[in-house]
């Protein structure tokens, strides 16, 4: 289930967290040798400069003794193939296991995606998460509602993924506050099956 498998790629650890987007070490640094460390560190940032990672995806992973296993979801097939391609290039990184899930293709799990990124990104409260404020946001949501498959891309630390018509939030937040009405927003999307609320408040253990 989608909500198992997210629960799973948020408890690898948030602390590990890079410009704020889930890109995480399964193993809490502190459990890590520093060669292993770096290692992981190498994976993110190659996950982290993706030119497709946007909020409609989320992707985490572990490293263990050269094995990178890949977890989370990818809007676009493409982001699942590119991950595992750019990982399979960083030094220290000897096997390659890619259990990202390509979310399916559905014209109404779009319609949700585009109304709960307007709904939370242009929100009075939530839209400093997003990169270029909420004038940015709602144009983002518009050329998306045009253009399916062209998602908003970059830095943004609320990751919405949809699949069968649920709505699961994933990623970091400032506050109780905002994790609260970020799933207050994404309840009110016309459509949508059930909400998940999975955003993690940062600093908190």
């Amino acid at each position: 289930m989608i909500r198992h498998r997210l629960m799973r790629a948020v408890a690898t650890g948030l602390t590990g967290l890079l410009l704020a987007v889930c890109l995480t070490p399964a193993r809490p640094a502190a459990a890590q040798s520093p060669d292993d460390k770096r290692r992981a560190d190498d994976v993110r940032i190659a996950l982290l400069r993706l030119p497709y990672y946007g909020v409609f995806d989320f992707l985490s992973f572990t490293y263990e003794r050269g094995t990178v296993t890949l977890t989370g979801f990818a809007y676009a097939p493409r982001l699942r193939e590119d991950a595992e391609a750019a990982v399979k290039r960083t030094p220290g990184v000897d096997t390659v296991k890619n259990e990202i899930e390509v979310a399916p293709a559905s014209l109404n799990d779009d319609r949700i995606r585009r109304d709960g990124f307007a709904a939370i990104y242009t929100d009075d409260f939530l839209s400093r998460y997003s990169p270029g404020g909420a004038r940015r946001a709602y144009i983002d949501a518009l050329e998306f509602g045009r253009y399916p498959g062209i998602q908003p891309l970059g830095n943004y630390p609320i990751h919405i993924i949809v699949k069968g018509g649920r709505i699961t939030l994933v990623g970091l937040v400032d506050n109780d506050a905002d994790k609260q009405i970020a799933g207050v927003r994404a309840r009110e999307v016309p459509g949508a099956f059930g909400v998940e609320n999975e955003l993690v408040v940062r600093g908190s253990k």
